[in-house]
């Protein structure tokens, strides 16, 4: 049974406009696919983005297609399950297998050390699916390029071993349908972050071992329920909350996840994505444990939410909330509660304008018509691209331009995060010093997630990039870049399209990325 506790600083404005929603029949409007809830700018968009909402009954026949090539795969010894994507085509398989306990190796990467552990592992039993909804994403093609070059070397047929998924009639689709691969393709009236429970989730899970048709009935049987016009509908009073506290900026949502399933990821980028804009939305801010800094304590423009906890948590603004249910109706609560919210918030839940910035200085940059500029000063191995003579003065400077009172900190690290992992934590080191929001995302995987919230959303990100030299480059077969060169334009890019959108950015290279690393850590504390 999904549900969702909640506590409000003042019952009688929460009831208010969850009763609004009521009578304007927003829950039931969602479901009827009706694209002018959010006003005649969006409407376009949202007719063509609202298929989502019947995902668990529409997706259906793809069970037991996905069913049988999986059988087919393993009678042949592939047992290896690789997925090459980013944002929506690979956070919601990543939490869907996480959270069944099945093995799924994500390669959602431009680095060219991790592209090249993930080839170097069980490629003798793997099967890799290419996910890419528009058909053009370069990290993507990349990826597949080098897993078709490695098959190819190793004397393996790669249209043995490639499964594609991707949106009718893209790039990919024809390419692929014309080399000859197997192509599974998605509904293309649904948007990448909404896409969980199309084949983008599907495709991957269902191969790896995960229970597709259980994850389907799990949201199909709280339908009912998610689009009643009802003050006990769940995603409507989760949307209203959000919706409510966002108008008294209190546009922070700090995420808990007490299943340690890591549906956090995938709850940040649907709630960043779709209303960081307009110079307003929400922020997630995922933190690894309750007792987390951010969490607690809480600072005064947060919204506390558990998933699976034990009630509301205590919250300085007074906004929280405890979830329960099962991963496949949390995910579709979710997308109909954010669907909510951005209607309050005033802002398009389906568009991403400020996504393809990033992705068009980096294709100027690997072009050769832009240019990265040289670091303003080195180091102890570090190059410092911003202002500052000395690299704790630059750190310094960066830091205290964090708003104290309304502001945040988004740390940004371009490294294999694989072998890496444990930088993460540096988040709660400089959450504590700052007592202010702090986020962590691994680049390029957060461009095609937070990103859209960092150039759209509220103006009061203060933002670290951290890049290295890789232990190897390592070619891309039919490009004339290689993948260190495309991370690192891809970095020097969003950082530039930061900074023209007036975002103070200290961008950190590594050359001894270890040792790098350990004086960050130093420097934050």
């Amino acid at each position: 049974m999904i549900g969702v506790a909640l506590t409000v600083p003042s019952q009688s404005e929460f009831e208010d406009a969850l009763q609004s929603a009521i009578t304007d029949r927003v829950a039931s409007r969602i479901d009827a696919q009706d694209p002018t809830l959010w006003g005649p700018d969006a409407e376009s968009e949202a007719s063509i983005r609202l298929s989502w909402t019947h995902l668990p009954e529409s997706s259906r026949p793809l069970v037991a297609e996905i069913s049988a090539l999986r059988e087919d795969l393993v009678a042949r010894g592939l047992d290896h399950v690789v997925l090459c994507g980013m944002g929506g085509s690979s956070l919601a398989p990543e939490v869907i297998c996480h959270t069944a306990g099945v093995d799924l190796t994500v390669l959602d990467s431009s680095h060219p050390d991790m592209v090249r552990a993930a080839i170097a592992d069980r490629l003798d039993r793997s099967v890799v699916v290419v996910s890419s909804k528009s058909g053009g994403t370069v990290e993507t093609d990349s990826q597949r390029r080098a897993y078709e070059q490695a098959f190819t070397e190793a004397g393996i047929d790669p249209l043995e071993r490639i499964i594609v998924v991707t949106d009718p009639g893209s790039p990919l689709d024809e390419e692929a349908t014309e080399t000859g691969y197997r192509v599974f393709r998605a509904d293309p009236h649904v948007g990448g972050r909404y896409s969980a429970l199309t084949a983008f989730g599907l495709v991957p899970s269902g191969l790896a071992g995960v229970d597709i048709g259980a994850l389907l009935s799990s949201a199909e049987t709280e339908e009912k329920l998610l689009y009643s016009d009802s003050a006990d509908n769940p995603a409507l009073r989760l949307g209203v909350l959000l919706g409510v506290a966002n108008q008294h900026r209190v546009d922070k949502l700090v995420i808990s996840d007490q299943t340690r399933h890591g549906v956090g990821d995938w709850i940040e980028q649907l709630v960043a994505e779709s209303t960081g804009k307009l110079g307003k939305g929400v922020l997630p801010v995922v933190v690894p444990f309750e007792n987390a800094t951010n969490f607690n304590p809480s600072t005064p423009d947060s919204i506390l939410v558990t998933i699976g906890g034990d009630g509301p948590p205590e919250a300085q603004s007074g906004f929280s909330a405890d979830l329960q249910g099962d991963l496949g109706a949390q995910m579709l609560l979710w997308e109909v509660a954010v669907a909510v919210a951005g209607r309050l918030i005033g802002i398009d839940p389906f568009d991403q304008p400020d996504v393809e910035s990033a992705k068009k200085a980096a294709r100027e940059l690997l072009s050769g018509s832009g240019s990265v500029p040289d670091p303003d000063f080195s180091e102890n191995g570090i190059d410092v691209y911003g202002s500052g003579s000395s690299l704790t003065e630059a750190v310094q400077e960066l830091l205290g331009q964090v708003d104290l009172d309304h502001g945040y900190l988004a740390i940004q690290v371009y490294l294999d995060r694989i072998a890496y992992a444990d930088f993460a934590g540096v988040r709660e080191v400089a959450a504590e010093r700052l007592a202010r929001p702090v986020t962590f995302g691994w680049g390029p995987r957060f461009l095609h997630s937070t990103g859209q919230y960092h150039k759209g959303g509220t103006p009061n990100g203060v933002f670290l990039q951290v890049t290295g030299t890789p232990e190897e480059d390592l070619a891309i077969a039919g490009r004339d870049f290689t993948f260190g060169s495309f991370i690192d334009s891809q970095a020097a890019g969003d950082a530039a399209v930061l900074r023209d959108h007036g975002r103070p950015v200290l961008r950190l290279h590594l050359h001894d990325v270890p040792a790098g690393l350990a004086t960050i850590r130093e420097l934050l504390a």
